[in-house]
């Protein structure tokens, strides 16, 4: 479970700090209040509100809303992951005024239509995930998905998951970059492949 959420720091990881728009930056769990402070952005980007849940057997486990700068190709977008051990929905509205707080984002329907695509699935607390477990992939989730995590403080913990994600989350790929998340250090990394197909594409 803790690679799942792993994938909420990378949400607020890829936040842009410089200059232009202003906008509130803030994230909100079920257990945390939402201090006020103001963040300068970089051009091309917007005030976004990013709506993300992870879900575990048919439920939600966590839920947040995450308020920062947005890069302009993530306004508006909806996507997911899906592996054998659980689901991450994420939906992302914008507003392009200096501290305006965009509508609430709608999430994505979920789509349980396999679409003949495979991709491997494991979970592991290691930076490694390696499976011989396969997955069928559904809806609009046509990449295959892998994530590693490393926390630095206030001790090393590490995590990695794969599975089958839409194109619009791979969209937010990093690779091995530092990012720092308060006072916790986060080496977070995303790859994207195409998946094999599967020779029975009817169901």
């Amino acid at each position: 479970m803790g690679s799942l959420i792993g994938f909420l720091c990378v949400l607020s990881a890829l936040t842009a700090t410089g200059f232009s728009l202003t906008c509130n930056l803030c994230l909100i769990s079920k257990y945390t209040s939402c201090p006020e402070k103001i963040m300068e952005c970089l051009p091309d980007t917007a005030c976004g509100v990013s709506h993300t849940t992870t879900e575990t057997h048919g439920m939600i486990y966590s839920e947040t809303l995450d308020l920062s700068c947005v890069h302009k190709n993530q306004c508006n977008t909806q996507g997911s992951i899906t592996t054998n051990y659980g689901k991450i929905k994420r939906s992302t509205s914008c507003c392009h005024t200096d501290n305006c707080i965009a509508p609430m984002p709608t999430m994505p329907a979920d789509n349980l239509q396999p679409n003949g695509l495979i991709c491997p699935t494991c979970q592991s607390d290691s930076i490694w995930c390696y499976t011989a477990e396969t997955m069928l992939c559904t809806g609009d989730e046509n990449m295959c998905y892998f994530q590693t995590t490393e926390l630095y403080e206030p001790e090393r913990i590490s995590s990695a998951f794969r599975g089958c994600a839409s194109e619009s989350i791979c969209s937010l790929k990093t690779q091995g970059t530092m990012r720092t998340m308060g006072r916790v250090d986060t080496d977070i990394s995303i790859s994207c492949t195409i998946p094999t197909y599967s020779y029975k594409t009817e169901l």
